[in-house]
């Protein structure tokens, strides 16, 4: 019994179920950004590009290699929305409060 005391002392005082809680989240999160930017960003991006079939296919040739330019730029777009989503969520939160440190007296 002393094993699981401790064990679970250690899952308090780590902070293990916050972790797995933002990692739940997280995979969320992502799922929900990939549904926009490839419903929403990517056929729009596409219509301005001129390629109807959406961003990710959007390709030029350069002599015998095809450039894949397109899913490159759907990769930023990806790390740009998943960014601006953590850190609105982190300031709306209020999170970027909890890692300051203690003023000393």
């Amino acid at each position: 019994m002393s094993a699981m005391r401790g064990f679970a002392k250690f899952i308090r005082e780590q902070g293990v179920i916050g972790l797995a809680v933002g990692f739940i989240l997280g995979g969320a999160i992502s799922k929900l950004v990939t549904a926009l930017v490839d419903d929403i960003i990517n056929p729009l991006v596409g219509l301005i590009v001129g390629n109807t079939e959406g961003l990710a296919s959007a390709t030029f040739h350069l002599g015998s290699a095809t450039v894949l330019w397109g899913g490159f730029v759907k990769s930023i777009i990806d790390f740009l929305v998943i960014a601006a989503v953590v850190y609105f969520g982190i300031i709306w939160l209020r999170l970027d409060r909890l890692d300051k440190k203690k003023e000393e007296k």
